[in-house]
């Protein structure tokens, strides 16, 4: 089985810092098959531990051996003396007697592990189906990530190189612009100053409406004067 690894798949296997990127996927578990976990539904034993891979508790005992420090640090520990007892005592108030089977009591000692701690076990277990599907899923999760990423990306150069475009065009288009902005200031001094004009000849207009009035009424006297002129002297 060794023999037919992909080389990603061999790099997940053989350095810690991959494995370590990977360890919040927990959900990858359950998407290759169910975990059955402790009734406090956070932990599990050995012995779960080897029917979900498929294979002995002799190579989980092996495998724990050889990386038991990073096992512990994701999630693995082992309870003795007052711990086993109160664990012993928590996961029998909860286990009920509709579980169908009485709870095995460790004598001396427990490993329990964690989901992550079980997806750590998945990544470093060469000889089981089931953990080979688990690294299979994560590796191609992250590729469709990377390819994700990858195509974002190109949509990002191609709206980067876009605004490049239009920075050009507002560059082209500034002297225009100025000029436009050049002829609009001149339009609006020649419209201010025909204003100006029309605002001086209707000043003028009312002020020769005004001195035709004025000659209107000189005329009206000098019409009056020459009207009493004339009566008088048919009177005499």
């Amino acid at each position: 089985m060794e023999g037919t690894l992909m080389p990603s798949e061999v790099t997940l296997l053989e350095s810690r810092t991959m494995r370590v990127e990977h360890l919040g996927r927990v959900e990858a578990l359950d998407k290759v098959k169910a975990l059955v976990m402790l009734p406090d539904g956070m932990h599990m034993r050995t012995e779960d531990a080897s029917r979900y891979f498929e294979v002995s508790t002799d190579a989980i005992r092996q495998l724990v051996a050889r990386h038991r420090a990073e096992l512990t640090e994701n999630g693995m520990r082992v309870l003795r003396g007052s711990d086993l007892r109160r664990f012993h005592s928590d996961i029998l108030s909860l286990w009920g007697a509709d579980q169908g089977e009485s709870y095995p009591q460790a004598v001396t000692q427990l490993t329990l592990y964690t989901r992550r701690a079980v997806l750590n076990i998945a990544m470093l277990l060469r000889d089981s189906d089931i953990a080979r599907r688990v690294r299979t899923y994560l590796l191609d999760a992250e590729e469709g990530w990377r390819e994700g990423y990858a195509s974002l990306d190109r949509r990002v150069t191609d709206v980067e190189s876009c605004l490049g475009g239009v920075g050009v065009a507002l560059q082209e288009l500034g002297p225009v612009l100025n000029r436009m902005s050049y002829r609009l200031d001149s339009l609006d001094r020649r419209l201010d100053a025909t204003n100006q004009v029309v605002a001086a000849i209707s000043n003028r207009l009312c002020q020769m409406s005004e001195d035709i009035n004025r000659v209107d009424a000189r005329v009206d006297d000098v019409v009056h004067q020459l009207k009493d002129l004339r009566r008088g002297r048919k009177r005499r």
